[in-house]
């Protein structure tokens, strides 16, 4: 299944697209995409229902961020063995672990903001993992059984707040709209293996990145097993799970960073895409 958020933000409604790609409304049958509803029992209550008796939704419809009420918004830095060594840092020995305000999410193809004074905005392409069951002190040969589904996630990065002002990397994470997630949020059912999906993203008609999850260091079982050791993971928490290469920090002889009027555009295989303009910074 590929659930979704539609409407106005603030004023999202629950969705499902059907197998022609039409999205159909689900508010008579949940209240959103969010805790319960995506348990292992509410996904299968929503599974068992007639997607042809559902109301089709008009496709120009505004998509929102594929899940709400999220508790927790949990980072892995430098998952990927291609991207470590374009950064110039060795192979961590476990898995690095961030967050990310939940203030910072929004849809998939809602602008981004340009923070104030900020010279060094940056993109990241990432394979997302929503939770669907808690998790506490999991094995990594249980872990996968506690995934709700997987999505698009842009974790979008100021890097001078991020590496060069003191602090946690936090600071550079969680401006406002550097957390578009969706389109979908997509069921294991529908993704054979996580750890072997293209991903991409461009700028301006540019691609920078053009990877796969083939080479994330820590896999999604093992970050879920190790997340668990140290915090109880609860439904729809999500996880950002890395970046492959081409990030406009790591681009010779010069780094690329982000400027108010260009445009994103980034995918997953099979978990759909995204589409950001930035823009300055809203008081």
């Amino acid at each position: 299944m590929k659930l979704l958020r539609y409407g106005p933000v603030g004023a999202e409604k629950p969705g499902i697209l059907d197998d022609q790609g039409q999205i159909r409304c689900l508010a008579e049958h949940v209240g959103d995409i969010s805790g319960d509803v995506i348990s292992k029992d509410g996904l299968a209550k929503i599974a068992k229902i007639d997607l042809s008796t559902l109301p089709i939704i008009d496709d120009s419809t505004r998509i929102g961020a594929c899940v709400t009420n999220v508790g927790k918004f949990i980072c892995i830095g430098l998952n990927y063995s291609d991207h470590a060594a374009e950064t110039g840092n060795p192979i961590p020995e476990e898995p690095i672990i961030f967050m990310k305000a939940t203030t910072a999410i929004c849809g998939p193809n809602d602008d981004v903001e340009i923070p104030r004074g900020s010279e060094k905005t940056d993109w990241e392409v990432e394979l997302g993992v929503v939770i669907g069951k808690r998790a506490k002190y999991v094995s990594k040969e249980d872990a996968l059984s506690h995934v709700a589904g997987y999505c698009v996630i842009n974790d979008v990065s100021e890097r001078a707040y991020q590496i060069e002002r003191s602090g946690q990397w936090v600071k550079g994470k969680s401006h406002d709209t550097f957390a578009p997630i969706g389109p979908w949020l997509v069921t294991p059912d529908e993704v054979a293996d996580p750890h072997n999906l293209s991903m991409w993203l461009d700028v301006d008609g540019h691609r920078y990145q053009d990877g796969s999850t083939k080479t994330m260091i820590f896999d999604v079982p093992t970050v879920i097993a190790h997340l668990s050791e140290f915090m109880t993971l609860e439904p729809g928490d999500v996880i950002s799970t890395g970046t492959p290469p081409g990030v406009g920090m790591g681009v010779k002889p010069e780094p690329v960073y982000l400027t108010a009027g260009q445009k994103m555009e980034l995918g997953v295989e099979g978990l759909g895409q995204q589409s950001q303009t930035t823009i300055p910074a809203r008081s």
